[in-house]
């Protein structure tokens, strides 16, 4: 009998006590890849949120807090804080080669919160890049109606003709946007000028997006931007350094839980190896009686461990890939989570991911079985038959 045969008749011999082996690295493997995987993807997520931003640099009112920060990347509504006035002196600046103005405002549509963005729009079309798959976009800046995302038209059923309306008046949808992929998508945009009048603000926006000609002299521009208004100026990387701040504590109670779930594994893993190795005396004392030697022995145990390993390896990743696309929704309403945006939470299938979970696990096992086949490999041919 090939040892790789003598290997699987034993892990088999015990089907009861398999399963359960297997069970637990399958669950722990499962949980490393769910969560970890989670807080990938919210990262990664956060980050796509900064590039579709498309700022070099953001100026908004005097405060330093990475929930705000935060918001801006969501789109969610923020104090109106920053002098309109300020938008033409800041693109007056020499390098700098764009200022969009932002009005974030919440509203409600068939009361479901929504956010509300006032934009300049012949400005914001070209920033972002925008076209429409419906209708019309703003003729002018004084239009009093609304352009919406491809995901708010779907979630609300709406169409072009249908109204909108917010503080008592009624604005009809003349522009459905070709979805972005972005917080666009689940917007509803109106002509600056008209969501200040409708909303009864002052002559105020909640924050501006510079561009500039060469992002090398990014702090020669904060300075002259400064200079103009004493307001919070920060480049793009700041702001995602600072979102991504609220990540730290989330990532670090999924690393623990994680982490948790493979130690328990790794001890079933030690118990289950144990517990055969007493089992297995007299057979051990046979293989050493017919000239086996120690060193194949050891051998044997950490084949048998390295293989509960690459089984529960295949199957927890199978079952976290499932898991996490079952309970990605769920995540997702979580308020914390929410809180970052509309994340997408669902582990993607990737091969360095799959080879680094079988790998990680297989490495665990065989760690784990390093001292049971030590163990095993003491046995001396009498003292293993004596204890039979």
């Amino acid at each position: 009998m090939s040892i790789f045969k003598f290997v699987f008749r034993n892990i088999l011999r015990r089907k009861g006590r398999f399963i359960f082996t297997l069970l637990g690295i399958t669950i722990g493997m499962a949980s490393f890849v769910a969560l970890l995987s989670m807080s990938d993807n919210l990262r990664s997520e956060v980050s796509q949120q900064a590039d579709d931003l498309g700022a070099d640099i953001i100026v908004m009112g005097r405060v330093d807090c990475p929930f705000i920060h935060r918001a801006v990347l969501a789109g969610e509504q923020l104090p109106e804080s920053v002098p309109r006035e300020i938008v033409g002196q800041i693109a007056a600046i020499n390098g700098i080669t764009a200022a969009i103005p932002y009005l974030t405002l919440g509203t409600s549509i068939q009361q479901t919160p929504v956010t509300l963005v006032g934009i300049l729009p012949n400005e914001m079309k070209a920033h972002r890049g925008w076209s429409v798959t419906s209708g019309a976009f703003f003729e002018d800046e004084g239009e009093n109606s609304v352009a919406i995302g491809s995901a708010t038209a779907t979630r609300f059923n709406l169409e072009i003709g249908n109204t909108l309306t917010f503080r008592g008046q009624d604005f009809p949808i003349t522009a459905i946007l070709r979805e972005t992929g972005s917080n666009d998508d689940i917007s509803v945009f109106m002509p600056l000028y008209v969501a200040q009048e409708t909303f009864g603000l002052d002559d105020y926006v909640s924050f501006i997006v510079v561009t500039v000609d060469n992002v090398a002299n990014t702090e020669r521009y904060i300075s002259a931007i400064m200079d103009i208004a004493n307001l919070s100026v920060s480049t793009n990387e700041e702001l995602l350094s600072s979102v991504l701040l609220i990540l730290g504590s989330l990532d670090v109670t999924l690393q623990l839980i994680a982490g948790v779930a493979l130690i328990a594994a790794a001890f079933g893993i030690i118990n289950t190896m144990m517990t055969a190795i007493y089992e297995r005396r007299r057979e051990i004392g046979i293989l050493r009686a017919t000239g086996c030697k120690r060193g194949a022995i050891f051998k044997i145990f950490i084949l048998e461990s390295g293989l509960y390993g690459l089984l529960g390896g295949l199957s927890g990743f199978a079952v976290g890939f499932v898991v996490s696309r079952l309970a990605a929704p769920l995540i997702e309403q979580n308020e914390f989570v929410a809180a970052l945006g509309n994340p997408d939470t669902a582990v993607a299938f990737s091969a360095p991911l799959f080879f680094t979970v079988i790998a990680l696990s297989v490495l665990i096992s065989a760690v784990s079985g390093l001292y049971p086949a030590w163990k095993a490999s003491k046995l001396t041919p009498m003292e293993a038959i004596r204890n039979v």
